[in-house]
């Protein structure tokens, strides 16, 4: 049953152009509702996107006080990156506008910080040399093979670390027709197709680490471009715990190293070695603010099964790294890295 009251209906709404434009850059005119939760949605995923983009820039602010949570940050610092894939999937998911512009923080940070690595090669030029770093394990059950491979890339210098008897034997033997001078400290070594002259022991040694610990050596190349000073240097390991990253005697070494390059007296320094951890940890800082590094080429080295990061490094003074890259494996646990060192 209908009942009509005799009144009129009302009068549908009558919307000016005006008050309607409002509506729509408020986003409540039609469609809008789609427009405001677009950029509305997302938000923690926005959130995370500027946190990462923050960690990438401002890596050093996260404080070493505790755990030395910022070297262990910065030893695999390039590996945020893949956090932006994993939020790019949930932005697109949650349809986030907000999101994806959110997204450009960490993906600019990250370009700034190593899309340089991932260049082309240069070319090479008249006062380049070529020089080979492997810490060959003292477990390495095919010396000879090693020794091998790595005279293959064909580099004017070969730095070798944990050398032990009888490998040691197996190397020189090896490697003594294309590279007639070496020099061996302890358990490092420095084969060279170029004269070498002043080798010696270089003392990196960390208090407390214990009598006869010698991981480092210094010997002059006479290259056919100028006297070179070249660097061998193994220090101290790392151990990632429950508490945190330890390497207070790898600081410390680092340190040592730093002095020791801070004072030689040849315009041209190259250091070759496992410093067990990546260019971009605080705890190299005393030899990283004194060198120059590779520019081009990630050449993760460490470990051999699944390479997570380059602890295994060739930096220069009065020069260039132009480009790093890896060698096959061997039989050690660490990858050679060959690198293209331009000198001034």
């Amino acid at each position: 049953m209908r009942v009509d009251s005799g009144a009129p209906a009302p009068a549908p709404e009558t919307v000016s152009p005006v008050k309607a434009a409002f509506r729509r850059a408020a986003g409540r005119g039609e469609g809008g509702g789609e427009e405001r939760s677009a950029w509305a949605r997302g938000r923690v995923v926005a959130g995370v996107a500027v946190v990462t983009a923050g960690l990438l820039v401002f890596h050093q602010a996260v404080p070493n006080s505790v755990g030395r949570l910022g070297s262990l940050l910065e030893a695999f610092l390039p590996w945020l990156g893949l956090v932006v894939p994993v939020l790019l999937g949930l932005a697109l998911l949650r349809r986030s506008a907000l999101a994806l512009v959110a997204l450009l923080l960490p993906v600019a940070a990250w370009t700034y910080l190593f899309g340089g690595l991932l260049l082309p090669a240069p070319g090479p030029g008249p006062r380049d040399l070529v020089v080979v770093q492997h810490n060959v394990s003292d477990e390495n059950a095919d010396p000879e093979g090693t020794a091998r491979a790595l005279a293959e890339a064909g580099p004017d210098l070969i730095a070798l670390e944990e050398l032990v008897p009888p490998a040691l034997e197996v190397y020189e033997k090896t490697l003594a027709a294309e590279y007639p001078h070496h020099a061996v400290q302890g358990t490092v070594g420095l084969w060279s197709k170029h004269p070498l002259t002043e080798a010696g022991l270089l003392d990196i040694s960390p208090q407390g680490i214990g009598e006869g610990w010698r991981r480092g050596l210094r010997a002059v190349v006479r290259t056919p471009h100028g006297e070179v000073a070249a660097y061998v240097a193994h220090l101290p390991s790392i151990r990632v715990r429950a508490t945190g990253l330890a390497s207070a005697w790898r600081d410390e070494s680092a340190g040592l190293l730093g002095e020791e390059i801070a004072g030689e007296k040849a315009e041209a320094v190259i250091l070759l070695g496992d410093l067990n951890s990546t260019v971009d940890d605080r705890g190299l800082a005393p030899v990283t603010s004194r060198m120059n590094v590779a520019e081009r080429g990630m050449a993760f080295s460490f470990p051999t099964a699944f390479p997570l990061a380059r602890i295994d490094q060739v930096m220069v003074r009065g020069g260039t790294v132009g480009h790093m890259r890896t060698l096959p494996a061997t039989g050690s646990d660490h990858l050679p890295v060959a690198a293209r060192v331009t000198l001034d």
